[in-house]
Order: C-alpha cells, then structure tokens, then sequence
C-alpha cells in the first residue's frame, strides 16, 4: 500500500519483502530513499539501517508501529532521516519523503552509463557499442539513458512519455517507434530483443548485462 501511494507520487518503487531482500536491492541499485518498517522478519529494521548507514548516505524513513519517545530516539540514533509511526497519513509521507530528498539534495548522475558492451557518455552525449560509435536522436538517446539508470524496471508507455518527453498524455505510438529504433542499434536481433524487453500487459524494461 506504501508503495501504491508513493507510486502515485511519482516515485519508482521497489518493494522488499524482508529485511535481507531489502540490503541485496539496495547493494544491487542504490536508492534514492528508503522507506524502512522496523518489524521485518529474518534481518530486522534496526540491523538494516545500520548497515544502509555503513554502506553510504542512502536517506532512510523509518515507517513503524513502535512509536515510544524510546523507539524514535533509537531510530533516529542508528541515522534514520526521519521516522513516521503507524496509523499514517498517506499525504503525510509523501511530503516526508520529499522534504526529506529536498534536505539531502538530488544524487549525482554518473557521466558514462555502462551496460556489457554499450556505453553511454551522458555529458558528452555520446553512444559507443563494442567501440563503435552509435548515431542515435536526442530522444532515443535520452531514452535509453533513461532506461539504463533504471535496470530491471518496467515502465508503461504513459511513465515513458512523461519521463522522457515530458508529456502526460497521448504520444503511445512516439514510444513504440522510438522503441524499435532502438532495438535495431543495441539488439544483435531486433525481431528477438533481450536488452530492451517488452513486459506484456505493462510496458518495457532494461535487461542489465550478464556479468561473466
């Protein structure tokens, strides 16, 4: 429900069932911003803010039913950024977890994107594959940027537009098009792509590279 809520916000969210699953996602594509329930089978909440807080500055909101002065002071002491107790208001986290983003500022964007043998020189705005160079449109360029900061997640045609384009309405057919175009310079077989996928019923998604 959390995550419905931030999602409707314009947040991209991934959803951890527990509190190991939570520390392999976040070592496998460092987020934004955490959202931390407590209470977590296996790997509790308190362990996994430690560890978060050892790996780096990931922001993290605690979001739990254990609201003692006692507990908000434990949580705010292993470096939570903030801590919301249950029942909540949905708004109410919402704007915590912006203010908190607007508190720690925006993450630095890496200047090369690099995913097997395509690279991407965001600055330079250059596309190289296996060290040729790829001639590609600002908007396919920016597309695929975009879907390489973003690994493993699918997007519906509408995220896309609005993401990429800056639209929020119509322009399906743009997506597709671009999508082709796409497939015909980074798949080795355009008509069977593995790279950039299509999620049936959803939209597309970067498959990252198999590391050897």
């Amino acid at each position: 429900m959390v995550g419905i809520y931030l999602g409707r916000a314009g947040f991209v969210v991934e959803h951890a069932v527990d509190g190991e699953q939570a520390l392999l996602a976040c070592a496998r594509r460092s987020p934004d911003l955490v959202v931390l329930d407590l209470m977590l089978p296996g790997v509790d909440g308190r362990e996994v803010c430690r560890r978060l807080r050892a790996a780096g500055p990931t922001p993290v909101i605690i979001l739990t039913a254990l609201g003692s002065v006692g507990d908000r002071v434990l949580g705010l002491e292993l470096g939570a950024d903030d801590y919301v107790t249950k029942p909540f208001s949905p708004r109410e986290l919402v704007l915590r977890a912006q203010a908190v983003l607007r508190r720690v500022g925006p993450a630095p964007s890496p200047a090369l994107l690099v995913d097997g043998d395509l690279d991407l020189d965001v600055v330079g705005r250059k596309a190289r594959r296996g060290g040729r160079d790829l001639p590609m449109t600002t908007r396919e360029f920016d597309l695929l940027a975009f879907l390489l900061r973003h690994p493993g997640q699918a997007f519906t045609r509408d995220e896309l537009l609005r993401r990429v384009w800056g639209w929020t309405v119509g322009g399906h057919a743009t997506v597709t098009s671009h999508v082709r175009h796409l497939r015909e310079k980074v798949e080795d077989q355009p008509s069977r792509p593995e790279r950039l996928v299509t999620v049936w019923g959803v939209g597309y998604r970067w498959e990252p590279a198999r590391r050897a």
